[in-house]
């Protein structure tokens, strides 16, 4: 299964109904045969623009990321999903690469003798 990595940003809310929405995240993508490495918060800030979402104009937000491992399958279906979440501003969902071994990161190579 690939690593994917979720950024999502909730509209600003007191901690209990933030962590309802994160629990309520975390299981949507564990009911879709996910594997959650972990949750950070990044933080609540004030938005670069005004969002405008479910009738509603947000000018702060909490930022939060989730890594995780699933099929290539949910992702259409889980993007549907946190877009009609009524507390998700903006989902977005990235591909992570493929961790690198050492020798390809540091571009180890073969000594080559003098002669």
């Amino acid at each position: 299964m690939p690593r994917y990595e979720l950024c999502v940003i909730l509209k600003a809310m007191q901690r209990p109904e933030t962590a309802a929405v994160l629990r309520r995240t975390v299981e949507t993508l564990l009911e879709r045969g996910a594997v959650v490495r972990s949750l950070e918060s990044l933080g609540e800030r004030r938005l670069p623009y005004k969002i405008s979402k479910h009738d509603s104009r947000h000018t702060h937000g909490g930022y939060f990321s989730v890594d995780f491992h699933a099929s290539p399958k949910i992702v259409s279906e889980l993007l549907d999903h946190l877009e009609r979440d009524i507390d998700v501003l903006r989902p977005t969902l990235l591909k992570k690469d493929p961790e690198l071994s050492q020798a390809q990161c540091c571009g180890a190579q073969k000594k080559k003798s003098k002669y």
